[in-house]
């Protein structure tokens, strides 16, 4: 009697993806290593199995097509898999690593993102590497002028007036320190911040549309700090359908919670742990330390 795969795990790559099969007492009855658009192929002629997988770049868009063939897809964070890897690492152990992890009972799994959290996390990613070339770019400016004795306020703003004053208008007065080569550079770096500004512009405005039509979007902005931004950040990561139980699941899964030390025989909280998803928890500070101002005037429970 043939033995039937009862987990698989697959070490996904680039060109390349290695599995490993497991039967029901946990042993290994099939290594194979292909392509990865052969894998789906593969599971194809397979019975309904568990299939695991670290949740990582293409993750997502192969667990809903095994998932449509009737699999059952179980994605986990690599962090987690790391321990179940054995002697020297490599592809083949990797995978054996993957499907035996997805066995544990305490197993963590990440949820599979559908095609529109996945646009959505795009765009977050697209966005904040416009805002991450826009911020050197003005760097770069501010030590331009620095450098021939021009010293202009720390913060986009003022820079932006600053550089109006000396270049814009009929009573602009460039300094003299500047060469005519340097002057005509910072032109061209003032068109390039333009560009910026308009391209981030833009997808800010998609973030709005997005936000007005969906209904769970349109509920998380009407709590203090969280906008437009973070609205569409949490759906991206978090889904309109998974819900948590507890404010501290949220906490947790955001990597907010305060790490415990202990002293003389004490425990004692100190810094949060900083393990969660880093671009969200950004958005959120930045969302609070633009409400705090104006929520601790108010008469609201939050406020005084």
């Amino acid at each position: 009697m043939k033995t039937e795969i009862a987990v698989l795990g697959i070490d996904l790559g680039k060109n390349s993806c290695s599995l490993a099969g497991l039967d029901g007492t946990g042993a290994v009855i099939k290594r194979r290593r292909m392509r990865p658009e052969t894998v789906v192929t593969f599971t194809k002629e397979l019975p309904p199995c568990v299939i695991a997988m670290e949740a990582c770049c293409g993750a997502h868009h192969l667990a809903r097509l095994l998932a449509a063939q009737g699999h059952d897809v179980r994605l986990m964070s690599p962090e987690y898999v790391r321990p179940y890897v054995k002697a020297q690492k490599n592809d083949d152990r990797d995978a054996e690593a993957i499907a035996e992890a997805a066995t544990r009972p305490t197993m963590r799994f990440v949820s599979m993102k559908t095609e529109e959290q996945l646009d959505m996390q795009t765009l977050h990613r697209a966005r904040d590497r416009l805002v991450g070339e826009r911020t050197a770019l003005i760097n770069q400016l501010r030590a331009i002028l620095l450098e021939r004795g021009v010293t202009v306020p720390q913060g986009r703003s003022k820079l932006e007036r600053s550089l109006i004053e000396m270049f814009d208008g009929d009573e602009a007065e460039p300094p003299a320190t500047l060469t005519p080569r340097l002057r005509a550079l910072i032109a061209d770096m003032r068109a390039e911040w333009r560009e910026l500004d308009r391209r981030i512009t833009a997808f800010e405005d998609e973030f709005v549309a997005r936000t007005r039509e969906d209904e769970a979007a349109r509920r998380l902005i009407s709590i203090p700090g969280i906008g437009v931004m973070n609205a569409t950040a949490l759906i991206a990561a978090i889904g309109n359908g998974e819900t948590f139980s507890r404010g501290r699941d949220l906490a947790a899964w955001l990597g907010l919670v305060p790490r415990q030390i202990t002293t003389g025989g004490r425990p004692r909280l100190v810094g949060i742990s900083k393990r969660g998803n880093k671009y969200l928890r950004k958005l959120l500070i930045h969302g609070a330390r633009a409400a705090l101002p104006s929520l601790l005037t108010s008469s609201t429970p939050l406020g005084g």
